[in-house]
C-alpha cells in the first residue's frame, strides 16, 4: 500500500532576490505565497498517518509566515529554492509547489524518493 497526502497553506512573507541582472525584485517586497507540500509513505506511522497535517503546517507555515525569507533561510529565496527547501524538511516529502502569485509557480521534486512517481498524487 502507498499512502499520499498533501497540505496546502498560505504564507505571507517578504524577500528580496540577489540577481545577476537589473530587476525590481532585488528590492524588499512581499507575497502571499501558496505552498502545497506532497508527502508519501509505504506505511503509516503508529497513529495511522503519513505525517500529521499540523506538523507540516507548524514546520512550514509556523516558521515562514510573516517573516523576511532572507533572514530565515540561508539561500537566495527564489520560489524554486524555497520549494527545494520545503522538500528537504520531511523525509516523506517528495514534492513542493510554491506559487508566489496567481501566475508564477515553481516546484521541486525529490528525484531519489523511494516510491515511484507514478504512484504519487
Amino acid at each position: 500500500m502507498i499512502y499520499c497526502i498533501s497540505k496546502k497553506m498560505e504564507v505571507a512573507g517578504s524577500h528580496r532576490l540577489t540577481l545577476s541582472y537589473d530587476s525590481k525584485c532585488t528590492r524588499l517586497h512581499g507575497h502571499n505565497w501558496l505552498i502545497t507540500v506532497y508527502l508519501a509513505a509505504r506505511q503509516t506511522n503508529g497513529d495511522g498517518m503519513v505525517v500529521d497535517f499540523k506538523q507540516v503546517k507548524d514546520r512550514i507555515h509556523g516558521y515562514l509566515d510573516h517573516g523576511n525569507l532572507n533572514e530565515l533561510l540561508p539561500f537566495n529565496p527564489t520560489a524554486e529554492n524555497l520549494a527545494a527547501w520545503i522538500v528537504e524538511q520531511f523525509p516523506e516529502c517528495y514534492k513542493a509547489v510554491v506559487e508566489e502569485s496567481n501566475m508564477n509557480r515553481a516546484q521541486a521534486c525529490d528525484d531519489h524518493f523511494p516510491i515511484p512517481f507514478q504512484y504519487l498524487l
